[in-house]
């Protein structure tokens, strides 16, 4: 029996349940995740928490639960020998720089992250995860690649000794280190193995260190350690250093344990457990290709490989899924061509080789060889708190993202291809303070993010008002893109930010173009609207000058459904949104059906 389903997965990691949660949130039902495990993980290997990928979890509504259970990364303590075969503590830094972002970087078992992405999954009627199925054989037939509705991938799985065989438009290898979809495509992964060994342990530890609760590195005569506090309480995890050259496969348990105590003397170091512990050499590896005809679709750990140090690989390949979830999904729903799945090699492509890069600098700076002072040290970790927030992924120019011709001076600070940047605002409904990214929901919409300036120029409503009638004329993109009988902002959501004091504004002054009658009980929407103010609650009128703004000349943004920025206008380019949108998206007909225009 053949089996046909438009997305599937192989894989339930971090990267798979990323994707498969935007397709249910965009309301793909054909969709079917294959694990090779024989139920949900319960211990995951990868436990740091980016700051990107909390700002993710964020825009799925699941912040709070992550936030509540992990243990918060806030300070970094580093440690050196004192010369006199002690230990000294060199320096103090904030893990996180103030301003990168307003969430913080976290401790979480991974088990519990895809644990979190399973309910959401679910609650928005995703399909149940199929364990037990070992992934065979994948062929693609390159005669109906270019037909959108073929199901041109050909997967064969194994369950309990019997092969079964699923037909898919479109396949994820989220399989892992040792892909299976990778090597049926005959794809290598290119790049090295060094000679640097590090022993890695979760342990309930007995000392006397002072920075056992606090994130910390130290670099002995001994060797050394990376230390990261675990959610809890009371477990810790320690990275160790061993020479050289080192055997893994001798590697025992009791070396990991003699010599964290070598490299903590004069501290004492005993372990009352081990909750998991194992032993590896570095390499850093990505895959030769990555996608295979715009069908099959390597991401995580199947297409790059790297130290666990920095904390990337969990955070990498989660976001290589969300990035590719919501472009399957709105090729899926035609509201696109399948061309759109093309920036997803160019731009995780290059956040992988980047990634690639990154981690052999920050293998080097933790390497005993490199005899690197401790003020060097420091300040190479400190340097690297950008990249290992997960803040410097910049995509290229595309169909999504128009460097080239933003008006990227109108806003400086929102730098097209990056993710837009946070600041606080006040909402204009009810004057409460509130992060402005809280407004960019990963709910598969586009943003258009209007900066009109100050609630008191003479040329700020007009401003609005023009941009109001554009947008919902028979020209304008709303009417292309907007299904028949669909609320108006659902596939493109209108945003202001005006600037000023919103007791001198009332809301029958702003177009209703941006308050609409929208939802299930078909209500007017006052959430679109917010004010640049400081406030008595906590609004500090700051986010034109945080996003380097001139609310004289204002700017329009406009926002990817994964909070990337593709484009910068001038407040007054409203046609210019249209034409970006001309770009890639297919215009609804009367009769529902999608077209090029």
């Amino acid at each position: 029996m053949v089996q046909h389903v438009d997305v599937l997965i192989c894989g339930s990691g971090s990267a798979g349940l990323a994707a498969a949660t935007w397709l249910a949130i965009c309301g793909i039902k054909s969709v079917k995740i294959l694990e090779r495990r024989s139920g949900p993980m319960t211990m995951g290997q990868a436990d740091g928490v980016q700051c990107r990928t909390v700002e993710i979890f964020e825009s799925f509504g699941l912040a709070e639960d992550l936030l509540r259970e992990a243990y918060h990364v806030l300070e970094v303590a580093f440690w050196s020998s004192d010369g006199k075969g002690g230990l000294r503590r060199t320096s103090r830094t904030a893990d996180t720089q103030p301003g990168l972002s307003h969430q913080p970087h976290v401790i979480l078992n991974q088990a519990r992250i895809n644990a979190l992405l399973l309910d959401h999954m679910k609650k928005n009627g995703g399909e149940e995860v199929e364990y037990g199925y070992t992934v065979k054989h994948v062929e693609v037939d390159p005669t109906l690649v270019d037909d959108p509705s073929a199901y041109a991938v050909t997967v064969l799985a194994e369950k309990d000794g019997t092969e079964e065989t699923f037909k898919a438009k479109y396949v994820l290898g989220c399989d892992g280190a040792h892909s299976a979809v990778r090597r049926s495509l005959g794809y290598q992964m290119v790049g090295d193995t060094t000679d640097a060994v590090w022993g890695v342990m979760d342990i309930y530890p007995r000392t006397n260190f002072p920075d056992i609760r606090r994130k910390a590195t130290i670099h002995s005569d001994s060797g050394s350690i990376l230390i990261i506090p675990r959610e809890g309480g009371s477990l810790v995890r320690f990275y160790i250093e061993f020479p050289a050259g080192t055997d893994v496969k001798a590697v025992k348990l009791q070396d990991l344990h003699d010599k964290a105590r070598q490299i903590f003397s004069p501290f004492t170091m005993e372990y009352a457990d081990t909750y998991w512990w194992s032993c590896y050499c570095i390499g850093q590896r990505l895959a030769d290709h990555f996608t295979k005809d715009n069908r099959v679709f390597l991401t995580g750990d199947a297409f790059h490989t790297h130290s666990p140090k920095a904390g990337q690989g969990m955070n990498v390949s989660l976001q290589d899924g969300y990035n590719l979830g919501w472009k399957l999904s709105t090729v899926l729903k035609r509201r696109a061509t399948p061309d759109l799945l093309k920036t997803y090699q160019t731009e995780r492509g290059k956040t992988a080789a980047d990634l690639i890069d990154f981690d052999r600098y920050f293998t080097k700076l933790f390497s005993s060889k490199q005899r690197t002072t401790p003020d060097e040290f420091s300040k190479g970790f400190i340097k690297s708190g950008r990249y290992t927030a997960g803040l410097t992924s910049k995509y290229e120019d595309s169909v999504l993202t128009s460097n080239t011709s933003s008006k990227q001076e109108l806003a400086s600070e929102i730098v097209v291809g990056m993710r837009f940047p946070n600041a606080q605002v006040v909402r204009f409904c009810d004057a409460k303070a509130v992060p402005l990214v809280q407004a960019l929901k990963s709910d598969g919409r586009w943003r258009v993010v209007c900066f009109p300036g100050q609630i008191e120029s003479s040329s700020t409503l007009p401003r609005l008002q023009k941009i109001a009638e554009y947008m919902e004329s028979p020209t304008g993109p709303v009417r292309k893109y907007t299904a028949s009988g669909a609320d108006s902002d659902s596939t493109i959501e209108p945003i202001v930010v005006l600037k000023g004091d919103h007791t001198e504004l009332e809301q029958e002054k702003i177009p209703r173009y941006f308050w609409p009658v929208t939802g299930q009980w078909q209500m007017r929407d006052l959430h679109k609207v917010y004010i640049d103010e400081m406030s008595y609650n906590s609004g500090d009128g700051k986010a034109y000058e945080t996003f380097k703004i001139d609310p004289e000349q204002g700017a329009i943004v406009i926002v990817r459904p994964d909070q990337y920025v593709s484009k910068v206008l001038s407040i007054d380019d409203i046609e210019g949104v249209g034409q970006f949108f001309d770009g890639f998206l297919l215009e609804i007909q009367a009769n529902g059906t999608s077209s090029t225009h």
